[in-house]
C-alpha cells in the first residue's frame, strides 16, 4: 500500500471530524528533504486554526502508526483557490470552471492553455479555449489546475 493511501486512511476521519475534507495527500521529495502534506478543503474555506488543529490532531496518530520510516516535515494547509484537479470527482465538481491546462508538449506554441473545463471522461479532458472545443489525453497533460480570473 503506497504512504498517501496509508495516510490518507488515517487523516480521514480527523479531518471530518473538524469539518474539513481532505482534498489531497501529498509525499514528495524536494531537494534533500521529504513533505507530506494534507490538503483540506472546506465550504466557506480553510483558514490556519483549522490547519493547526487537523496538524496536532493527525501528528501522534502519524507517529503511532508510523507509515513513514524516513524522516519528512508535516504540513497541512489549504487546497487553495487554485488547486489541481486529480481525481474523476474533482473534475465533474469543477465542470465550466476556468482552468489551465499544462501540457507535457507545447500545442501552437503553448503550454500552458487557459480555457474552460467542458468535459472528463476516462482520463479525457475537453475544454473550450476561445472559440475552439479541445480534446486532451491523459497522456498530453501534466496538470490541470482550477483558475481564478480577478
Amino acid at each position: 500500500m503506497k504512504v498517501t493511501d496509508i495516510v490518507t486512511k488515517i487523516a480521514q476521519p480527523v479531518v471530518e471530524a473538524h469539518g474539513c475534507s481532505l482534498w489531497d495527500v501529498e509525499y514528495v521529495r524536494e531537494g534533500d528533504q521529504r513533505f507530506l502534506r494534507l490538503y483540506l478543503d472546506k465550504e466557506g474555506g480553510v483558514d490556519i486554526t483549522d490547519c493547526e488543529a487537523i496538524s496536532r490532531a493527525v501528528d501522534p496518530l502519524l507517529d503511532e502508526a508510523d507509515p513513514i520510516p524516513d524522516s519528512y516535515h508535516f504540513e497541512v494547509c489549504s487546497a487553495g483557490l487554485e488547486r489541481a484537479l486529480k481525481r474523476p470527482g474533482d473534475f465533474e465538481r469543477f465542470m465550466g470552471s476556468a482552468v489551465t491546462v499544462k501540457l507535457y508538449r507545447p500545442r501552437n506554441g503553448l503550454k500552458e492553455i487557459p480555457c474552460v473545463l467542458t468535459g472528463y471522461e476516462d482520463g479525457r479532458i475537453t475544454v473550450e479555449a476561445g472559440k475552439e472545443t479541445i480534446t486532451f489525453e491523459k497522456s498530453q497533460v501534466a496538470l490541470v489546475r482550477l483558475r481564478v480570473e480577478f
